[in-house]
């Protein structure tokens, strides 16, 4: 079976680091913030003609509506019909905020004053319902709960839907607004979160992840389909893999096996071979064990003078669920400007680490080719997408 090509024509980005695609890669070749990675000068009223509407929308949709309009805006009008256009949106805990909320509404006030906006502000999948509500695209509409693999694996989902036909265009990422009292104190006892407030990315002192919320949605489009009516093509899904490590709830598999196979499989998948890779944007949590997994899985596969190799979580922080799409938009936007962003908060070697071609200090300028981008989520869950430059 010929498989058809996917064109990335729309990047829309909400994320701590910066507003819209432009703001996010200035952001994440600046320096390396402080603490959490909250999102201050988001206004969901930009984004919804009726307040009403904000409110029955949890934080995390907001931001999937936020960022599939900045997408569908740079990708212009797509005449194609409505049942083979999709939407897959990953996240790792959905409406947690609206949860929570209701769990102290509930608890102080009683049932009948819980919303009967719960159910549909807080379920995993209203992010998008949403989007395809808003905007009318009637094909699959799904979602992939992975925790912090989701994003990643929600983009190579909806990639395949066009690969092998169902759809000619899905709008495809991830969303996350993870800042509720419950969810920071279970992260912060299971010794998940960095206790220095620094995210150190594979650097001897890391200590943990930081926390952050936001959301990228890509635009992705049939090839031909795409140049026949003159979009400005921005990128190529070229492949992608999903498998598990069966090993540990949290932890990695030893040497990386799991990491080693996804991305194995995901070169298969795009029919590439492990020397084409000239970029990997790391998953690179800034935690002990899974910096240590990666670094050896890239070395086994690689080499530690293979490709170009960076983890945006130094600036970002981690996303969760919404990661995996902030580091395509990432990879994406590298291409645009022909420039790795360095390793934000990286200033000492591990020692212990296999060594790979880490970029740190300065962005590294680059001939934009093949890349991976990796995630790898709690339950074991790894995803690794394959995206090629605009040729």
């Amino acid at each position: 079976m010929s498989l058809k090509r996917v064109a990335v024509t729309g990047i829309g980005v909400i994320s701590p680091c910066g507003l819209g695609a432009e703001a996010f890669f200035e952001g994440l070749c600046s320096p390396a913030p402080e603490g959490e990675r909250r999102i201050h000068d988001f206004d969901p009223a930009e984004y919804f003609d009726k307040p009403k509407d904000a409110r029955r929308s949890d934080r995390y949709s907001q931001f999937a509506l936020a960022a599939a309009e900045m997408a569908l805006e740079q990708s212009g009008e797509i005449d194609a019909d409505p049942v083979r256009k999709g939407v897959f949106i990953g996240t790792g805990i959905g409406g947690i905020n609206t949860l929570e909320e209701q769990i102290n509404i509930c608890t102080e006030k009683g049932e009948r004053r819980v919303s009967p906006f719960l159910v549909p502000m807080m379920m995993p999948n209203a992010a998008a319902a949403s989007v395809s509500m808003r905007h009318g695209w009637q094909g699959p509409c799904e979602n992939t709960v992975t925790a912090c693999a989701a994003g990643t694996h929600a983009i190579g989902n909806a990639a395949n839907l066009i690969r092998y036909g169902r759809c000619d265009a899905v709008l495809a990422g991830g969303a996350e607004a993870p800042f509720t009292p419950t969810a920071m104190a279970g992260f912060r006892n299971m010794t998940a979160f960095s206790s220095s407030g620094m995210s150190r990315p594979f650097d001897v002192r890391r200590d943990g992840f930081m926390m952050a919320e936001g959301a990228a949605v890509l635009v992705l489009e049939e090839w031909e389909a795409a140049s026949a009516r003159g979009a400005t093509i921005l990128g190529e899904i070229m492949g992608s893999a999903s498998t598990a490590d069966a090993h540990h709830i949290t932890a990695p598999a030893p040497g990386g096996i799991g990491a080693i196979s996804c991305m194995n499989l995901a070169l298969e998948d795009a029919g590439l071979k492990a020397s084409d890779i000239v970029h990997i944007n790391a998953h690179g949590t800034s935690t002990p064990k899974n910096d240590a997994a990666e670094a050896g899985a890239i070395n086994k596969l690689f080499g530690e003078d293979g490709p170009l190799v960076t983890s945006t979580k130094g600036v970002t922080g981690h996303a969760l669920g919404a990661a995996g799409a902030l580091e395509a938009a990432a990879i994406l936007m590298a291409m645009q400007h022909k420039l790795v962003p360095p390793t934000a908060g990286y200033g000492e070697p591990d020692p212990e680490l296999e060594a790979i071609n880490l970029v740190v200090g300065e962005p590294a300028p680059w001939e934009p080719g093949p890349s991976l981008s990796n995630s790898f989520g709690f339950g074991g869950h790894n995803g690794t997408l394959v995206i090629g430059p605009a040729s």
